[in-house]
């Protein structure tokens, strides 16, 4: 599709476990196995699952910020991986990224206008005619903060205050795609609701794609276009945001829905809680097959032979596929409440 601006196939990312006197490669940890997906120009895509299911390797890899075992990342058709020194540099302005903890992703020994400032110490043309320190304070100014404190220091700062800096250094290249390192998950909830309604208002004004890497559901579910749903290192789900949170196909997704808290006692009552069994299994020896069969409810003998592909289970859609040999879907979560 011509809208599409990034494309993943097949990504994948092992990291060797060293055993031995002589320290010798004797595995792998198979933190991203194999993910696929567009990402398309404007839009929101979220990423969620478990803690070390491989979210933030995938984020890291959409940014090359670690070099893949295997696959193939596309950027406006260009192959990211291919590009080299100047090449790679230029790239970067397009595909910027925010990390997840504003405690220590800010140098404290820098000011905010050093910190926001920095990439323009790299990217010169990109300074505009105001200079430096004037785009500087517009961009703080976008973000929300105070632009006469740009010589102040990030401990002078509290977090929320600390992940805008981050998100205004992020967009201070006008870059096309955001990668989002679950931005808001080291913060309260109130502040959590303020960054991401800074987010949308970003993507807005600047026509920004971005990759939503979280665990919380609920964030993923108020700012996302499309939601792919990952475990243990591969994509088991992926669809539009009421497709993925209304009709979940995949028994993983279907039991990470039953868990979300519902503050209506009324819904509660009406709703199946699915509890799974076991611990997820160790990434450095996946079981073989469907990679979720040791904890699923509907496993038989073909679960842990044969791996499924992703592919549409739901009334035919092909933008709702998930990777499940029994899917069908399935009603876990009573429908949100219409936004006033």
């Amino acid at each position: 599709m011509s809208d599409v601006i990034m494309r993943a196939e097949g990504l994948v990312k092992h990291y060797p476990i060293k055993g031995g006197v002589l320290r010798r490669t004797v595995g792998h940890v198979r933190a991203v196995d194999g993910v696929s997906f567009d990402l398309h120009k404007g839009e929101t895509l979220g990423i969620v699952g478990e803690s070390g299911c491989g979210k933030s390797t995938l984020g890291r890899l959409l940014m090359r910020l670690e070099e893949p075992t295997g696959g193939r990342l596309t950027f406006d058709g260009v192959d990211v991986y291919a590009q080299r020194g100047g090449d790679m540099r230029r790239l970067r302005r397009d595909i910027q990224i925010v990390f997840q903890d504003p405690y220590t992703s800010l140098n404290p020994r820098k000011t905010v206008g050093d910190i926001v400032g920095e990439p323009y110490d790299i990217h010169p043309s990109a300074v505009g005619k105001g200079g430096k320190r004037a785009r500087v304070q517009e961009l703080l100014d976008q973000v929300g903060l105070n632009p006469e404190h740009i010589n102040r220091y990030p401990h002078q700062f509290s977090g929320g205050q600390r992940q805008r800096i981050g998100i205004a250094r992020g967009i201070a290249l006008n870059p096309k795609v955001l990668i989002c390192d679950e931005p808001v998950s080291a913060l309260d909830v109130s502040v959590q609701a303020q960054v991401v309604n800074l987010l949308e208002k970003l993507q807005d004004e600047l026509g920004l794609a971005y990759v939503f890497i979280a665990h919380d559901l609920a964030v993923v579910r108020h700012i996302s276009d499309r939601v792919g749903v990952m475990y243990l290192g591969k994509v088991v789900e992926l669809g539009d945001e009421e497709q993925i949170y209304q009709r979940p196909t995949h028994p993983y997704t279907q039991a990470l829905l039953s868990a979300v808290p519902v503050p209506d006692p009324t819904s509660r009552e009406h709703r199946d809680t699915i509890v799974l069994t076991g611990d997820v299994p160790s990434p450095a020896n996946p079981p073989s097959g469907c990679r979720f069969h040791t904890r699923c409810w509907k496993a038989q003998e073909i679960c842990s032979r044969v791996e499924p592909v992703l592919e549409s289970h739901s009334d035919g859609l092909s933008t709702h596929v998930s990777a499940c040999h029994f899917a069908e879907p399935r009603v876990v979560v009573p429908p949100a409440p219409d936004e006033g």
